[in-house]
């Protein structure tokens, strides 16, 4: 009798680990990309669930991001205008519209963290109950015997339950990655790239080894442009406040080493940093500034900075809060080369493991630079006017819960997005236009360092910036070759120096809500997510003010909005104004009637704006 009960006991655990919970969009990864992703889902009528790793949703921006990456404003749109658009009025809200919060959130581009955690939660509760479920604390490994598929469709993965330790296993008819470092879709089977390309592969500016004065040179010594294995750094970014109220102190870490950062000590000294402006700088000069510091100044040396801001870049946040990233014009800093190189492939243990790694150096560098006695007294006292926000992260002693992944796998696609993609055709002029765009974006060709200080370099291995204009992003950087029902917005397809722009929150949110249209549409039209029509995903996208093409003079509330983003595709528009409401000229009408072959005249009193409509409700266009 005994044995029975446990042989019954046996099984009914088993059945309970191995039950299969079922929905419309399975999404890995709790990332601005998942979220968005599910509530697009959502709105097309399908559920979904998103499965985090960690205790909290929100990835990068719910965990020190809160300075938006965006070069130009409003060439995203969707759902990341909604996220600013909340953000904004939370400020207004609570603290009134003409606050100092309300003034240093910048339109919402700018906000703490918490209010970014806040922010996402209820855009998920806007979609209503029933539609989306949250499950943190899921981890999937990104193992192919986790993936169980039917030829090349995802059937179901298996993640773990780390509270429970137990074994959930979830199917649906779609699967996204939204994980940063393309764990799904290197288990599921997808290729994928990591390290550098040669600049010889793609004839890419930046690409491959590169020593660059920041921030747009000249390229100095070391440089040779050819492709490694390399991977961009990581680091935290921290929420720092001057705010005597909510500061913490910098607590030394239990595995502090000195030695790590000593070299800090002659870069204050010496006013040493990468502004090319510095490499004018004689030794003459580098003396007078010593000298200078000694006798209980701050530094001149050109380009040089001070106090905190020499080891983190901080850009002000609301309530006296700051996001301190990486401090680019340093040579050490709170990113740590070289030692992430395994991370995007490594097992989740390894990754713990180097997350406190991390912990440890970025207190210690701190810590350094605030109590070093090799350092001049005045320098510290500057940096000890910094410290943790005591209202963030609460749960984890003020200090972010989530290493900033810059670059992990880059899945291979149907699109191989490199930096021609993102660079002007002329000068002035747009980059090349993708008709299957499913959202406009903007950002600088922009990498982190690969390696750490060497001796002689000017800068770090691998950091380079290089301008671009606002480019279109086609459907098909996260569209797999050959699996037929998954779809990864944030580890997309393209070289190292093309995800160098794509890798920010703002393009990866429009491309999870891109990624949750279209699965709604592969469903529903029972196809894979290569053969549902681009041109109904974006009439979906286009419904929801989403922004496929960057006219700065367009905004989603105009009637013409959708009309003028569909010819816009088709090159109706090559300059960076719609100008709707001008009369249309001779030029244009020429061009009009090529691309729609028909003649289209200007009879000088007729504006863009009737002559769009003509063309569009008459059915005036040839096809496609």
């Amino acid at each position: 009798m005994k044995l029975l009960l446990h042989s019954l006991f046996l099984l009914l655990a088993f059945e309970t680990q191995a039950r299969t919970h079922s929905c419309d969009v399975v999404i890995v990864g709790g990332t601005p990309a998942g979220i968005t992703a599910a509530i697009a889902a959502a709105r097309e009528g399908k559920n979904s669930v998103i499965l985090e790793r960690s205790a909290h949703i929100g990835g990068l921006p719910a965990n020190g991001l809160g300075a938006t990456d965006i070069a130009t404003r409003g060439a995203t749109a969707g759902l990341f205008a909604r996220f600013i658009a909340l953000n904004k009025a939370y400020y207004e809200s609570r603290y009134g519209a003409d606050s100092p919060q309300a003034r240093d959130c910048s339109d919402g581009y700018r906000f703490e963290p918490a209010v970014a955690q806040r922010t996402f939660e209820r855009m998920l509760a806007e979609a209503g109950p029933g539609k989306i479920t949250v499950l943190t604390g899921r981890q999937f490994d990104a193992e192919a015997r986790y993936v169980v598929k039917k030829g090349d469709r995802i059937v179901s993965i298996r993640v773990l339950d780390r509270t429970t330790g137990r074994e959930e296993h979830y199917s649906g008819a779609m699967f996204i990655d939204a994980t940063y470092e393309g764990d799904l879709g290197a288990a599921a089977g997808v290729p994928f790239r990591t390290g550098r390309e040669g600049a010889g592969e793609y004839g890419e500016p930046c690409a491959g080894k590169i020593y660059r004065w920041w921030k747009h040179g000249p390229d100095a010594d070391g440089t040779t442009y050819e492709g490694d294995d390399a991977i961009q750094a990581y680091n935290y970014r921290l929420c720092l406040t001057d705010d005597p109220q909510n500061r913490l102190a910098i607590p030394r870490p239990e595995r502090y080493d000195r030695e790590e950062y000593v070299s800090l000590v002659g870069d204050v000294l010496d006013g040493r940093n990468t502004d090319a402006r510095y490499r004018k700088a004689d030794s003459a000069a580098i003396a007078r500034n010593r000298r200078r510091i000694e006798s209980g100044e701050r530094t001149a040396a050109p380009g040089d900075v001070w106090g905190m801001a020499k080891i983190t870049s901080m850009t002000r946040l609301p309530n006296a809060k700051t996001d301190a990233n990486n401090q680019h014009l340093a040579l050490i800093s709170t990113d740590l080369p070289e030692e992430n190189w395994p991370w995007p492939t490594a097992d989740w243990a390894w990754r713990d493991r180097f997350a406190e790694r991390l912990r440890d150096y970025t207190l210690g560098l701190l810590w350094f630079a605030q109590h070093d006695e090799a350092l001049p007294a005045h320098f510290r006292e500057a940096c000890l006017q910094w410290g943790l926000a005591a209202d963030e992260y609460r749960d984890n002693g003020g200090f972010p819960r989530q290493v900033y992944v810059r670059e992990g796998r880059r899945l291979e696609g149907c699109y191989f997005f490199t930096a021609g993609d993102a660079l002007p055709e002329a000068e002035g002029k747009r980059p090349p236009l993708h008709p299957a765009s499913v959202t406009a974006s903007h950002y600088a060709l922009d990498s982190h360092a690969v390696r750490k200080r060497e001796a002689g370099r000017v800068h770090l291995d691998g950091f380079f910036s290089h301008p671009t204009a606002v480019y279109t992003v086609p459907y098909g950087v996260m569209v797999p070759r050959r699996i037929e029902n998954l779809l990864f917005p944030a580890a997309v397809s393209g070289s190292h120096v093309g995800f160098s722009t794509l890798r920010m929150e703002p393009c990866w949110m429009a491309l999870g809500e891109a990624a949750g249209t279209a699965a709604a549409l592969a469903i529903d039209s029972r196809k894979d997510v290569r053969g549902i029509p681009t041109e109904t995903l974006q009439e979906r996208l286009l419904r929801h003010g989403a922004m496929l093409v960057y006219l700065r003079d367009l905004k989603a509330d105009d009637p013409d909005y959708a009309r003028v983003q569909r010819l816009a595709l088709r090159g109706f528009f090559p300059e960076w104004e719609a100008g709707l409401d001008r009369v249309l000229d001779g030029e244009t009408a020429r061009l009009w009637s090529t691309l729609a072959g028909r003649e289209i005249t200007a009879d000088g009193t007729t504006t863009r704006r009737e002559w769009l409509r003509r063309i569009t409700t008459n059915q005036f266009l040839k096809p496609n």
